[in-house]
């Protein structure tokens, strides 16, 4: 089965100078952005929390609108850290035409209550993980900035280090963000499909969902 949250990325080699070097200038709307629909999609999170732990269900609203922060986020992501050098839509939409992509499947029918109440805990090694790697997101960010900058071109091999990191990055802040109750794989694939929600296990019919 394949991991609910897909990160998708399409590479080319050349890249503007021009925009890279001011990249981090001219991607403060972004950020300004990024924050603000940050703020308001862990609001939509508390109250999904507590809705999953009542009723085990995600509510729909809320889990579009956490969708469409992580969708917008993750291109924000790759484009800051020069994955790409298009500039992101300003909107959380699919936008499949976009180099960067990330593909969220629909909720599941039915979300492990204890999984839910434990989340800070279970998520910690998560935490470390994507500590880890946005630390090498950053490194591998100059050394792309550098690249482009002299050369005009992004190095496969940077590039794809980049896209493992990014890729993990995304599929970490779903896991965060209660969109999936499963561990985020280490890996870059790009995935053809995601899974129904109806194909999800069922859960226990234990209080809190086993």
């Amino acid at each position: 089965m394949s991991y609910p949250v897909v990160f998708q990325a399409d590479y080319r080699e050349q890249q503007s100078r021009l925009t890279t070097f001011f990249r981090l200038l001219v991607a403060i709307p972004w950020f300004l952005v990024s924050i603000v629909w940050g703020l308001l999609a862990f609001i939509g999170v508390v109250v999904a929390w507590f809705a999953l732990l009542v009723t085990g269900r995600y509510p729909q609203f809320a889990y579009d609108w956490v969708a469409q922060y992580l969708r917008f986020s993750t291109r924000v992501n790759g484009w800051v850290f020069l994955m790409t050098d298009e500039w992101p839509p300003f909107d959380g939409a699919e936008h499949p035409e976009y180099p960067i992509r990330l593909l969220v499947a629909e909720p599941l029918d039915e979300y492990s209550r204890w999984k839910v109440l434990l989340r800070v805990i279970l998520a910690i090694p998560v935490m470390i993980m994507v500590y880890i790697f946005n630390l090498l997101i950053e490194l591998i960010g100059i050394l792309l900035w550098i690249v482009i900058v002299v050369t005009g071109k992004a190095p496969r091999g940077l590039w794809d280090i980049q896209k493992l990191g990014i890729a993990y990055s995304a599929r970490g802040s779903a896991y965060y963000l209660l969109v999936t109750e499963t561990y985020p794989p280490i890996s870059a694939d790009d995935g053809d499909a995601l899974p129904p929600s109806a194909t999800a296990p069922p859960a226990s019919s234990s209080p809190f969902g086993g």
